[in-house]
């Protein structure tokens, strides 16, 4: 598996192709982060919340993207290319059945977004997990965790993930925002007491601090601006993946 998981913040649907189809041109991209915001838990909205209507926001459900998993409708390059969503949004358990349909199979919900982790867990679990016919290796669910949360917020979930998703950035869902380098010793202190759970960190992520990262312990980089604003985005991309062996800190 890639160091590098590309991420892509689209304002329209249109934008999402366009993204995802750079990433495809690179071929040791085999994983995509989708990046959704609902303008409420953060913002600005992000697509497909800001292709929905006034009435579609209250009642929590994109018309958009709604339409697209009746169709039947896929993300592209499905047959080489897997999907997680990062649910910056409130009504993340919801909207959760829509990308599943579409074809993702990594779920990240933010551990703020709810007064109760454990119960959201629980419920995209009975409604997503093997018990709902989902096989447990296709569908994997994470959390994230910002700059300003306490480990502690997630310490009784551990069991019930398979990842957690440090935010390097203070101000989430935009990017190109400067990395919080706080981040370093949150991953060393959580790394110490989990070795066994999967980190991966998002937001900020450049060839500078990538190197330490990857030392901390850190498996996966999500990379946003660094990828899409890149003058060659495959060059870039292999830079990262230079740092797949840990270097010592």
């Amino acid at each position: 598996m890639s160091l590098v998981v590309p991420a892509v913040l689209p304002s329209s649907y249109k934008e999402l192709q366009e993204g995802i189809a750079l990433f495809a041109k690179i071929p040791s991209v085999s994983r995509v982060q989708i990046d959704v915001v609902d303008g409420k838990f953060a913002s600005p909205a992000s697509w497909p919340y800001s292709s929905s209507t006034k009435s579609d926001l209250v009642l929590d459900k994109p018309q958009e993207l709604q339409a697209m998993a009746q169709r039947g409708e896929m993300l592209p390059f499905l047959d080489y290319i897997s999907y997680e969503i990062d649910l910056m949004c409130l009504d993340a358990a919801t909207v959760a059945e829509m990308w599943l349909a579409l074809g993702a199979t990594r779920l990240t919900f933010h551990a703020e977004s709810t007064t109760d982790v454990p119960r959201l867990l629980s419920s995209a679990r009975k409604r997503y997990g093997a018990g709902a016919g989902f096989a447990s290796d296709l569908v994997s669910f994470g959390l994230a965790l910002n700059i300003a949360s306490d480990v502690a917020l997630i310490e009784t979930c551990i069991r019930e993930i398979e990842y957690v998703q440090f935010m390097g950035i203070a101000r989430i869902g935009r990017q190109g925002q400067p990395f919080d380098q706080h981040v370093f010793e949150k991953v060393r202190v959580f790394h110490g007491r989990h070795p066994e759970i999967t980190m991966q960190v998002d937001g900020g992520v450049s060839l500078e601090n990538a190197k330490k990262l990857v030392a901390l312990g850190v498996s996966n980089l999500v990379v946003g601006s660094g990828m899409l604003r890149a003058a060659n985005p495959a060059t870039a991309f292999a830079a990262f993946e230079a740092f797949q062996t840990p270097y010592g800190v």
